[in-house]
């Protein structure tokens, strides 16, 4: 029996722990979980090639560097180094700022302030790896239409950043972005973005949702709430191993040919996020993930590859989108 034919992008984003409890830390943070990025090596064996998404937080810290750095000299061009904004504690930030802020939106940073913590991230990339990284994912998933000129300016050429079927009440609305990799038209080629693997339960239910009006409380809150009943992510910190095989056959059964799946490097430290408290649940998680790899390449015809990897071969091929609403294009 021939397989399907999928190509596989595995991403991580490489930043301090102690988030997901509602504080982020202005100045500082820690970042020893970068000492647990060995821990992949069973995954690339397989063949995974994951991309690093790398936090200014992380390529100032000289441990973290080193860590990152060595895994890298390792495994050569088996690992992507992309740039990953945390726009909370990415210089330049006010000296008066607190401690920690209990709210980070994207929306509350003036445009001029965004590129510059963008340039200082980027370069802080090239200092690190003698290239500017040209793969990149906003925090929080937290990317709007103004920021794509932002992104083409600072020579971004591949986007994680849109995460489908997701909108908030007061953030950026990615509910009606395509599923597949497309096109943003923002610069000369436009910027490829890589959508986070989701389906929904009910194939039709999106469209349904979109008919209700923008202003209608009731359309508002179901968008906003698809994502907790309705609509399945590759998210394997989020979900049981057999809720990630079946949120693949549908992906794939549904015309789906590009996984992108992702997860954090505080989740491979015990303590470094509230859901793995201790190396039992740290344990647990890459385990699943493991075993979920090792499945995927059991059930097809699996294509690994980098975020640059996978704009090289599709890049040129996707369809340039843009829409009259929505954060997850430009236009």
């Amino acid at each position: 029996m021939t397989r399907l034919a999928v190509s596989l992008v595995v991403s991580l984003d490489v930043e301090e722990e102690g988030l997901f409890g509602g504080r982020y830390a202005s100045f500082a943070p820690p970042v020893t979980n970068t000492s647990c990025l060995a821990r992949l090596v069973p995954l690339l064996d397989l063949g995974v090639r994951p991309t690093f998404f790398c936090a200014h937080s992380v390529l100032a810290d000289p441990a973290a560097r080193a860590d990152i750095g060595a895994f890298m000299d390792k495994f050569g061009n088996m690992v992507e180094f992309g740039a990953h904004l945390h726009y909370w504690n990415t210089p330049p930030v006010a000296g008066d700022m607190p401690k920690f802020v209990t709210s980070a939106p994207t929306s509350g940073v003036p445009t001029d302030i965004l590129a510059a913590k963008l340039e200082t991230l980027l370069e802080e990339g090239r200092n690190f790896y003698g290239v500017r990284p040209t793969s990149f994912r906003m925090g929080r998933w937290d990317i709007h239409r103004e920021h794509w000129a932002l992104l083409a300016c600072a020579g971004i050429t591949c986007d994680a950043s849109v995460r489908p079927l997701h909108s908030t009440l007061w953030g950026p609305n990615h509910f009606s972005a395509p599923t597949a990799p497309y096109r943003v038209p923002a610069g000369g080629d436009g910027i490829f973005e890589v959508p986070l693997t989701v389906t929904p339960l009910v194939r039709l239910l999106p469209r349904l949702l979109e008919r209700l009006p923008e202003k209608s409380g009731l359309g508002s809150l179901s968008r906003a709430g698809l994502k907790n009943w309705g609509a399945l992510a590759l998210l394997p910190a989020c979900h049981p191993l057999w809720l990630m095989r079946l949120v693949t056959r549908l992906f794939v059964s549904r015309g789906g040919r590009v996984l992108s799946l992702t997860w954090h490097s505080s989740e491979m430290m015990p303590g470094g996020a509230p859901h793995v408290p201790d190396a039992t649940a740290v344990d647990a998680l890459l385990n699943k993930i493991y075993h979920y790899a090792k499945w995927l390449y059991r059930s097809f015809a699996v294509h690994s590859c980098t975020m640059r990897e996978l704009t090289d071969d599709l890049g040129r091929l996707s369809p340039k989108l843009s829409a009259p609403t929505g954060d997850w294009t430009s236009e």
